[in-house]
């Protein structure tokens, strides 16, 4: 009997020793056209008029099809059409309505036109909401309850349908950004620009008032149900329908920024008959609204939604097709980033992504094989795994023997330190002698910020310093070379000035050695962040001996996030560090943040630092209407100059951007811009399946060998026992 139950046993443990047991996918989908990824966080919003975060991003620009689009290879950043027929055609107009020419100056311009020509024969993916019978009919437009008995999804319905894109669908789904039953980011802002929006948007929430007049807090409620808001019966003037494939937008003076918004999919297209099949009652009850199951015309759908779990994307049948771009940087073909040119996209069938919320199992699949890239949106992982091979530490090995690609580049976003300019001791100054003695104390301490060796510890020299409020990348920012209140130029590299000279600023400002030269009393500086752990305070630590250097005490005050804004709504920061992810490439989305009506305090602004300057403001007003003109970069290196001189942020640093792809992926190209990348990537199945099995091939001799330490144990003790009862059953038979 021990005997078999200890081959038994041992057996058990060969057995189990043969498989993978963390394994996210099924083995025999490896061999097939299925590009598998991971997540952190469920989505919030995939409703094109609320969905802003970058968590939500790789299925709603899958999905989802803007007007426009980036060229997924060039750089700097270019605008292409992605649903028109060609790029935008923009009128400008005087207060008569007379047109203007195209160099007149913004100043001069009451109102642009932009005119959106639809190309024929897009079609929306397959859903019910579309299905029809042969008289034309609506099939699933007057549901009960009975009806939507066991439907949880957009597939659990018997039938689907389609039908083309027209100019009508972009014209409803700009009308719905003023919707009051999701909350909109991009309204507030666009209510500034588009024609009558924000007025339009008051006369949609009193009509939406009008119908919970008569219901209960209960039935008006989040599982409630209000009729439906046809947009169709609710029109304004920002935005007209011209004919069944051309659309008109109308903006308050020159935007040229307005470009940038219309490869958001704020601006994506909604079908009427999408919004109402949605909108009916028991919809939202089983979460089948365009928060969870969103319709588009892109090149994939979703299939399959199960919260904190697992989402994928399926490729649309009714997808057009667009050709792999043949252009792109000079490095593109020896990368091999242009071998596909011509070639109709979408490669990929599907993305299976499956929730990882701790990132070392996202790490150990993405090792073994199971994930082609560890998050679909996130630099973080491939940046920590080339601090790795860098460093030679961790995986290192393992990444390079597997042939992971980790291509590069800067985020068009930077992490900065302010200087409230509210505040007495290191703000504006209340007269030009104040004013001068806070500047220079502001220069001291930006020369003595060594954000180079900042870079080096925190950020294991993967990010750039920045010279200016332009980062690297984006138009204007060649203009900026060097910040010459910082840096002196040395053989043609920018050097650090020596702190001994930031210590004669500090001593002209009147703290000769830290102290108040009137007073006596040391220099204090209070700065506010938010964040805890051990990083952070590292962090704190390395701040406070940077103004060490000057003989400057350091206050921290750390707080959480949401009692950091309040500080500063109020002004209440002395010093203090943000950050600022660009929403568009252009130099206008970083230097707004200091412009003065901009500014935090009066007007709830992005201007954090509270910054005015007269003559900056004046040249924003002026920059901001410009097209990429050689005048406009002779705007902004000077608006960086003022800003540079007046030492109003210390300028920190942009990250890289590492994209992680297995080499069994081709086509990767990392960006934090450009986010409808999936259609592009090309996956090898076969190699995969081959690399897979290589890579986790089964190891049963250590099993083995603990079975047999475990038998070695069993036995001796299953023997005792048995003694024991025959013993026992000895006893009772005498007895």
């Amino acid at each position: 009997m021990a005997s078999r139950v200890s081959l038994l046993l041992l057996s058990a443990l060969l057995t189990t020793g043969c498989d993978v047991v963390n394994a996210p996918v099924s083995q025999d989908l490896l061999g097939r056209n299925i590009l598998f990824s991971s997540y952190s966080e469920t989505p919030k919003h995939l409703d094109s008029v609320a969905s802003y975060s970058n968590n939500e991003t790789p299925w709603t620009y899958a999905i989802y099809e803007p007007p426009l689009k980036y060229h997924y290879l060039k750089r700097p950043y270019e605008l292409v059409p992605r649903t028109l027929e060609s790029m935008p055609v923009i009128t400008y107009l005087d207060k008569a309505g007379r047109v203007l020419p195209a160099d007149t100056p913004g100043a001069a311009i009451a109102r642009s036109v932009v005119e959106l020509r639809v190309r024929r024969g897009i079609r929306y993916q397959p859903h019910p909401a579309f299905a029809a019978d042969e008289q034309g009919r609506l099939l699933y437009h007057a549901l009960g309850e009975a009806d939507l008995a066991g439907r949880r999804s957009p597939g659990d319905f018997p039938r689907s349908g389609t039908r083309e894109l027209v100019a009508a669908d972009y014209v409803y789904a700009i009308r719905r950004l003023a919707t009051p039953r999701i909350e909109s980011p991009a309204f507030g802002f666009l209510s500034d620009h588009i024609t009558g929006l924000k007025a339009y948007g008051e006369r949609i929430r009193q009509f939406n008032s009008g119908l919970k007049e008569g219901l209960s807090a209960r039935e008006a409620g989040r599982f409630g149900h209000l009729p439906w808001l046809d947009f169709r019966a609710h029109d304004f003037p920002g935005v007209e329908l011209v004919d069944s494939h051309t659309l008109r937008i109308h903006l308050q003076g020159k935007y040229p920024q307005f470009k940038y918004w219309l490869a958001m999919t704020f601006f994506s297209p909604l079908a009427w008959e999408v919004d109402a099949f949605y909108s009916q009652p028991g919809m939202k009850a089983r979460n089948l609204t365009l928060d969870t199951w969103p319709v588009g015309t892109g090149p994939y759908m979703l299939t399959e939604y199960t919260p904190n779990h697992r989402m994928v994307l399926s490729r649309n049948p009714n997808y057009r097709g667009e050709p792999y771009p043949c252009e792109g940087e000079p490095q593109d073909r020896a990368q091999g980033l242009l071998a596909d040119c011509g070639k109709t996209t979408p490669f990929i069938d599907s993305m299976v992504s499956v929730i990882e919320k701790e990132g070392s199992p996202m790490t150990a699949k993405f090792l073994q094989g199971y994930y082609d890239m560890p998050q679909f949106e996130r630099g973080e992982p491939g940046t920590a795994m080339q601090v790795a091979i860098d460093d030679g530490t961790g995986r290192a090995r393992e990444l390079v023997s597997h042939g992971i690609r980790l291509p590069t580049t800067l985020q068009a976003g930077l992490w900065y330190y302010g200087f409230n300019w509210l505040d007495p001791v290191v703000g504006a100054g209340r007269n030009p002698q104040e004013a001068e003695r806070n500047r220079k104390l502001r220069q001291a301490i930006a020369i003595a910020f060594d954000f180079e060796e900042y870079i080096q510890i925190f950020e294991d020299n993967r990010a750039r310093p920045n010279m200016g409020p332009v980062v690297p990348g984006l138009f204007g920012s060649d203009a900026v070379r060097i910040n010459p209140q910082v840096y002196d130029l040395v053989d043609g590299k920018p050097r650090r000035k020596p702190i001994e000279q930031a210590r004669r600023l500090l001593a002209e400002a009147g703290y000769p050695d830290g102290r108040d030269a009137v007073t006596g009393k040391p220099l204090a500086i209070n700065y506010d962040t938010q964040g805890v752990g051990p990083g952070y305070k590292a962090r704190s630590d390395w701040i406070a001996k940077q103004f060490a250097k000057l003989n400057i005490s350091l206050e921290v005050r750390n707080t959480d996030y949401n009692r950091f804004q309040d500080k500063m709504r109020k002004g209440a920061a002395q010093m203090f560090s943000w950050g600022w992810m660009a929403d568009y490439p252009d130099p206008e989305n970083f230097l707004f943040l200091l412009y003065g009506p901009n500014a935090k305090v009066k007007s709830d602004g992005e201007n954090a630092a509270n910054y005015a300057n007269p003559e900056f403001d004046a040249l924003f007003e002026q920059m901001k209407d410009l097209d990429d003109t050689p005048e406009r970069e002779a705007i902004i290196r000077r608006m960086s100059e003022i800003v540079q001189k007046d030492g109003v942020w210390l300028f920190g640093w942009s990250e890289e951007y590492t994209g992680a792809y297995q080499q069994w992926l081709d086509n990767g190209k990392p960006s934090n811009i450009i986010r409808d990348s999936l259609p592009y990537l090309r996956l090898d199945p076969a190699l995969r399946m081959r690399l897979v099995r290589e890579w986790n091939e089964p190891r049963p001799w250590p099993l083995a060998w603990a079975g047999l330490i475990l038998l070695a144990l069993v036995v001796p003790a299953w023997r005792a026992w048995s003694r024991r009862q025959r013993a026992t059953a000895l006893a009772r038979q005498d007895g």
